[in-house]
């Protein structure tokens, strides 16, 4: 006779009540409600109780370099299709729509750039395009940010935002998990250093593999940096969770990274380990 199934309901402190409808810029924590451009000159981060709202990569990008300096690497590069996937609707047309959305060609965007005054590589994830999720183009275009900061002998900076490889691509999306990361040990060889930020949500492929590899890691304040989430772990191992099982604070505290920085000083923060690193060489 078969087990009969357990349902297990995780609650988070940032979770929204059931059957209500909240306005996407009204912050989960505290309820507070905002307008877009106050968001974004308190670089989507709530005024009250510091709860970090997604941001893109773009605005991203935007905080963190310094003006005029950011100059895009390999925008040209998109996904194929090359199962012809289709589940509800065709892979293609799944891209499609995310490119009008969000105004990316990919879930990723790289380039280089000044932070403060010293120079580097940037590789910025948004997890609007498809959940963030690493399909080949996206692996592309990492491995050629790290290609590209080892030419020009520039550290490299990613931000990651993620739910994992990316389905539709099967094994070709499983794939970029060593293509990025042999990419990040060719850097390391070149003597390049490599600061990798995670941002919420940071989980599977994107975690297990260069997310984890920098010779600093950083995270924002309460981001899921979990290979599963809670919810999958929890129903899995059928235990009761930490309320901050995967969250930033728990991997602080058990030692996975060596800092959390609140979004508003990322910046001074990334340019004092650039300057820290010049310094080593």
């Amino acid at each position: 006779m078969a087990e009969p199934r357990i349902d297990v309901q995780v609650e988070t402190p940032d979770a929204a009540p059931k059957d209500e409808k909240q306005h996407p810029n009204t912050c989960p924590a505290c309820h507070s409600h905002y307008r877009n451009d106050e968001l974004e000159a308190a670089l989507w981060v709530c005024a009250q109780c510091g709860h970090h709202f997604p941001m893109r990569a773009r605005s991203r990008i935007a905080s963190l370099a310094d003006d005029g300096s950011f100059a895009e690497e390999a925008a040209e590069l998109r996904s194929d299709d090359p199962l012809d996937f289709f589940d509800l609707r065709p892979y293609g047309e799944r891209l499609a729509e995310a490119e009008v959305n969000t105004g990316l060609g990919e879930a990723i965007v790289i380039g280089r750039a000044a932070v403060d005054g010293a120079p580097c590589e940037l590789a910025v994830m948004d997890f609007a395009f498809m959940g963030g999720s690493m399909g080949s183009a996206v692996g592309e275009k990492f491995a050629r940010a790290c290609e590209s900061a080892a030419e020009h002998g520039l550290p490299l900076i990613s931000v990651s935002a993620s739910g994992g490889a990316r389905m539709q691509e099967g094994i070709l999306a499983l794939m970029q998990l060593p293509k990025t990361i042999v990419a990040v040990a060719d850097l390391h060889d070149a003597g390049s250093p490599y600061v990798s930020v995670l941002a919420h949500p940071t989980t599977g492929g994107v975690l297990a593999s260069f997310a984890s590899l920098g010779d600093v890691l950083v995270a924002e304040p309460g981001a899921l940096m979990s290979f599963a989430g809670p919810r999958v772990v929890q129903q899995t191992t059928r235990e009761k969770l930490p309320d901050d099982f995967g969250r930033a604070e728990a991997n602080l505290r058990f030692g996975h990274v060596d800092a959390i920085v609140p979004r508003p000083e990322l910046k001074p923060y990334l340019a004092r380990l650039l300057r820290l690193f010049a310094n080593g060489k």
